[in-house]
């Protein structure tokens, strides 16, 4: 870590306890209608007003301080990068998934069967496609249901 990087850290850590200690010193708007009554803020070190407006002042040049030295520590941590790319995924090489086996069951997933629980037969035209339901071979007769449970449409 270099030294400018240290330095600015520090100073970042201290201004934002000066803004959190600056920000819980201060009275909200409305104590300012009882010290308007006689209170006792017009005896003040500040005077009457004072006090708000050195508080608040104080408090916005913590605020500028915090926002220099976080622009600061940001040009610090990237000035080595030129432009190179530092994400999270630059490192990571994509591959594709290994493709099934063919006539190999895809782990996790039910082979498809008709719907009155008969495995498919084995005489199936060799054009087939594995999984998919073809037509009836008998003319006005239902095809079978791909979900279990629901009724197949009727033939028209």
């Amino acid at each position: 870590m270099s030294w400018m990087f240290t330095v600015l850290l520090v100073v970042q850590i201290l201004s934002s306890l000066a803004i959190i200690s600056l920000v819980l010193l201060q009275q909200g708007k409305g104590a300012d209608m009882g010290s308007a009554f006689g209170s006792g803020s017009a005896g003040s070190l500040f005077g009457a007003t004072g006090a708000a407006n050195f508080m608040s002042r104080v408090t916005k040049w913590a605020a500028v301080v915090f926002f220099i030295s976080t622009i600061g520590l940001a040009y610090v941590a990237n000035r080595g990068s030129k432009g190179q790319d530092t994400g999270i995924m630059q490192n990571f090489t994509q591959t594709a998934p290994a493709a099934p086996a063919p006539g190999s069951a895809v782990p996790g997933v039910a082979p498809i069967t008709p719907a009155g629980g008969a495995a498919p037969s084995p005489s199936a035209p060799a054009n087939a496609v594995p999984g998919v339901m073809t037509a009836p071979a008998v003319p006005g007769a239902a095809a079978p249901s791909v979900v279990p449970g629901v009724p197949a449409p009727a033939a028209k």
